[in-house]
Formats: C-alpha cells, sequence, structure tokens
C-alpha cells in the first residue's frame, strides 16, 4: 500500500487552469447544439437523449453507491460519500432541467407519440403510459422520487456534520432502506421509458438490470478518479484509508462482470427464444458499422479490462486505473449510443454527426460540472 502512504503523495496539483473549463464546455456545446437544432431536429434530439443518459447513468450510480454506503453501514467508503452525495443531487433540478429539450422533441424522438394506439395492438396494451401526458407525468414522478431521497440523503450527512448527532445516523438508514426499493423501481421504470421505448415494439425483461450494472460501472470509475485528485489535494487526509483505492479497483472490477454477464444474458435469451418481435433489436444492431461497434463492445466493455483489471496489483496502480476509468466512460457512451442511435440511423454509426454529439456532451458536463462545483 505504499503508492497511497501519504507521506509519499507527489505535490498537489495545479487546478486553477480547469476552473474555465465547464464555462468553455458550455459555450462551445451550446453553438453546436443550436446548428445542430436548426439543421435537424431529429438528430439533435437523438444526440440529446444520448448525453443525457449518459449524465444520468453516472448520477443514479453515484446514488446507488451512497444508498448501499447506509445499508451496509461501511467504513472505507466515508471518503467517497460527499461526492457522491453531490454527483446523486444533480438529478434535481439540474438533470430534470436537462430533460426538458426531451419533452419539446419527444414527437420526433419516440414515434409512438405519432401512432395511434388503437391501430397497433402493442402500443394499445401500453396506453396511457405511452402518450405524451403519461410519458411526462411518469418522468415528473421519477424526478420526484429521485428529488426526495437525494435531498433527504444529503441534507442529513450535512446535518451530521454540523451536530455530530446519531441521529443523524438513523435517518440516513431509514431513508437509504426505502430508497433502496424506490431506487430499483425508478431505475427499471426511466430506460424502459427513455431508451427502450424508442422501439416499443421491443421487450426485454432484464434491461433494467442492464441499465444498473452500467449506473454502477460507469460511477465507480469516476469514484476511483475523483478520490485519486482529492487525495493529491490533500483534501481526504482524515478519511482516506490504505485500503481506499483497493475496494473501489475490486468493486470496478465485479461491476465489469456483472454488466458482462446482463448484456449477455439478454442476447442469450432473445437469440435462442427466436421471436421475431425481440430478435430484429439485434438484427439492426448487427448491420452495417454498427456490426464494428458491436465488436468494439465486446472486446472494450469487457475483455480488455477484465485483463488489466484481474491483477490484485493493479487496482493501487494509479498509471492503469486512470486510463482505464477514462476508457469506461468512453465504453458506457458507446453503449448508450449503440442502443439509441441505430433507431434514427439502422445502417450504420452517425459519424458525420459526431460534432452534434460532442456538442450535447460537452454542453451537459460544463452545465453539470458547474452545479456540482
Amino acid at each position: 500500500m505504499s503508492s497511497q502512504n501519504k507521506t509519499e503523495l507527489p505535490p498537489p496539483l495545479d487546478l486553477s487552469g480547469w476552473r474555465k473549463l465547464p464555462a468553455v464546455l458550455m459555450i462551445v456545446g451550446a453553438i453546436l447544439c443550436v446548428i445542430g437544432v436548426i439543421k435537424n431536429p431529429s438528430e439533435f434530439g437523438y444526440s440529446w437523449l444520448t448525453a443525457f443518459m449518459f449524465y444520468f447513468t453516472l448520477a443514479m450510480g453515484a446514488l446507488f453507491l451512497v444508498v448501499v454506503h447506509h445499508l451496509s453501514d461501511a467504513g472505507w467508503s466515508v471518503a467517497t460519500r460527499r461526492f457522491c452525495e453531490h454527483i446523486g443531487a444533480l438529478l434535481f433540478p439540474w438533470l430534470a432541467i436537462l430533460f426538458i429539450p426531451i419533452i419539446l422533441l419527444a414527437p420526433k424522438i419516440y414515434s409512438w407519440l405519432t401512432i395511434n394506439p388503437h391501430d397497433d395492438r402493442v402500443l394499445s396494451a401500453k396506453w396511457p403510459l405511452f402518450t405524451l401526458p403519461g410519458f411526462i407525468v411518469a418522468s415528473a414522478i421519477l424526478f420526484g422520487v429521485w428529488w426526495l431521497l437525494s435531498s433527504r440523503l444529503r441534507f442529513w450527512s450535512l446535518k451530521q456534520d454540523e451536530t455530530g448527532e446519531a441521529i443523524c445516523t438513523r435517518k440516513m438508514r431509514f431513508h437509504a432502506g426505502w430508497g433502496i426499493l424506490a431506487f430499483a423501481a425508478t431505475l427499471t421504470l426511466a430506460p424502459i421509458l427513455w431508451m427502450k421505448s424508442l422501439e416499443y415494439q421491443w421487450s426485454s425483461t432484464i434491461y433494467g438490470l442492464y441499465m444498473f450494472a452500467s449506473c454502477g460501472w460507469v460511477a465507480l470509475a469516476t469514484a476511483y478518479v475523483l478520490t485519486a485528485i482529492l487525495q493529491r489535494q490533500r483534501v481526504l487526509t482524515d478519511v482516506l484509508r490504505d485500503n481506499q483505492f483497493y475496494f473501489l479497483g475490486v468493486l470496478f472490477f465485479a461491476f465489469t462482470l456483472l454488466e458482462a454477464y446482463f448484456e449477455f444474458a439478454q442476447y442469450f435469451v432473445i437469440w435462442n427464444g427466436n421471436v421475431p418481435d425481440e430478435t430484429f433489436w439485434y438484427l439492426i444492431r448487427e448491420s452495417g458499422s454498427w456490426w464494428g461497434v458491436c465488436m468494439i463492445l465486446i472486446f472494450g466493455h469487457f475483455f480488455l479490462p477484465f485483463v488489466l483489471l484481474l491483477p490484485a496489483r493493479v487496482k493501487l496502480n494509479f498509471k492503469i486505473m486512470i486510463p482505464v476509468c477514462a476508457w469506461a466512460w468512453l465504453m458506457t457512451y458507446a453503449d448508450l449510443a449503440f442502443n439509441i442511435l441505430p433507431v434514427l440511423h439502422p445502417h450504420g454509426y452517425p459519424f458525420k454527426w459526431i460534432w452534434l454529439q460532442f456538442g450535447c456532451m460537452a454542453f451537459m458536463g460544463g452545465f453539470l460540472a458547474r452545479a456540482f462545483l
């Protein structure tokens, strides 16, 4: 554990030059987004949805880590709890604000909003949820639940810093108790309503678990990087333990396996069932350049991080772990794009619109970074 010995830490980083980065990202992203929405509103809607789901996945994963911390009464995760609380608190109001363009462009994103449910038996079975009022009301309820959970956990955590009273711990455990159930229910509904419904004819009983694993994976990657930065800045001197990075690395490795298992299980069940209403989803994603993206996800999303994270010592080696964490962000975005963009581009990845995808990611990243900091 010598790599984490506080007496051997390198000097703190000079981060003064990075303070303007969120504003720069917002300006550049806003310009690209405006150009995109003028040129092609549908393309902008799908790019915006993909970026939104990326940051939503990160925020939900951070909220999950906070809830599990209180349920398990773990000591090692104290160091990561506070910034995970702040990331989880981005769900409301900041991500709710970023969700407004999705509501405004919903008819251009979701085909079922332009179809008469009486003419489609699959759509009629999902009425009234798959209507614009149902979509808005359900989304509002989801954000309301996340606001209640994240705000209560954060409130009592800050209150505990002020008073140190035991009642704060009991309150956080209480909210974590009902929160884990609410988390499971809402994390199942949200991706089904916002992502899976893009192809409303398709069904998958494991989609919620698949998204859960993705949330945990990207959140742990982010937690590892932030912990490394805060350690070097001497912010976590009093709470950071010697095994902190090892535990984060082990969980990161575990979620690498878990997400691969859920993704393969979904594919295995659907492909062997050979039901046309289900297999069409994969057939679209095996055509054109989507086949290449599929191979990248298989090897880049699982095999590469699996091999790199397998040795125990690697989990303490920042020179390997930080790039792997950054790679996890890229693979998470690629995976979300693999789920969303084939609806609009069934013949291959829309490389000519990659500037718009970058613009949406940049604007949201800068906007949320300013809120976080």
